[in-house]
């Protein structure tokens, strides 16, 4: 082999190395690209997450709130309600005998009424046939 044609093989074999090295220089671009893509898709999920820590944070600070409220007021609240309500149903318990009698009285009174009404339409029949 002569020393033109191994410069020639030598200089298809750079040709080759230059090609692989043009193929390999674009995949490392194109690998850059998805490296910066995957950066900002990162930093935008950073970002998400933060907000998300936030209401987190606001929604526990809610829930506290809500707890000091129930313990604080609500329970207060419903145990005077239940004192109350006790002194209320011995009150109402007392008032009832007196509802039972209006309501006793009541009754007897619309049966009366009834008993009226019948009496005077067979009294209005006893003076049509009387009369005629």
């Amino acid at each position: 082999m002569t020393d033109s044609e191994k410069l020639d093989l030598l200089l298809a074999g750079m040709q080759d190395m230059k090609s692989d090295l043009l193929l390999l220089k674009t995949k490392v671009t194109d690998l850059e690209k998805n490296v910066t893509n995957l950066d900002n898709k990162v930093t935008d999920l950073d970002q998400k997450f933060t907000g998300l820590e936030e209401n987190i944070l606001e929604l526990h600070r809610r829930v506290i709130d809500f707890e000091l409220h129930m313990e604080n007021v609500t329970d207060k609240n419903i145990s005077l309600l239940a004192e109350n309500f006790i002194d209320l149903t011995n009150k109402l318990n007392q008032a009832i005998p007196a509802a039972d009698k209006n309501l006793a009285y009541e009754v007897k009174v619309n049966y009366l009424i009834e008993e009226v009404e019948e009496l005077k339409t067979k009294v209005e029949n006893l003076i049509l046939k009387t009369a005629g």
